[in-house]
């Protein structure tokens, strides 16, 4: 395919990704920055890594809080209610991860972020040991 055939590709992807593909897909990228600070902890620039990691997923759990109290939200109340609440967890993990950063903390918003996007997707997730 040619340069110019892929741009139109990525093009035409990015407008016809639909929104709950977009939230897997953010929710994806904010578990894989924690996994990627968790693999590289030891690292030079482990500090900003884990800063900018942490704060991606806090400002990705800030828009789902901001959506979830609009009233024209079309999810339904208790739905709503369970993530809303789910949210408030992870602020509250996000906190006590810049408080005291350990690597095994991260674990937990990891999991949260990917079983997440595999229920937008529709998919499974894959709970094997590897």
């Amino acid at each position: 395919m040619s340069a110019g055939g892929i741009k139109a590709y990525q093009k035409t992807q990015k407008t016809t990704i639909s929104g709950r593909e977009l939230e897997a897909a953010v929710l994806t990228r904010g578990a894989l920055l924690l996994k990627e600070c968790q693999e590289h902890w030891n690292d030079d620039g482990h500090f900003e890594r884990l800063d900018g990691a942490l704060r991606f997923n806090q400002r990705i759990w800030t828009i789902f809080q901001d959506e979830l109290v609009k009233e024209d939200n079309p999810l339904p109340g208790p739905l709503r209610g369970d993530i809303l609440k789910l949210s408030l967890f992870i602020d509250k993990r996000i906190v006590e991860i810049m408080g005291d950063p350990v690597p095994e903390k991260l674990n937990m918003i990891i999991e949260i972020n990917l079983n997440l996007a595999a229920g937008l997707r529709g998919m499974p997730v894959d709970d094997s040991p590897k």
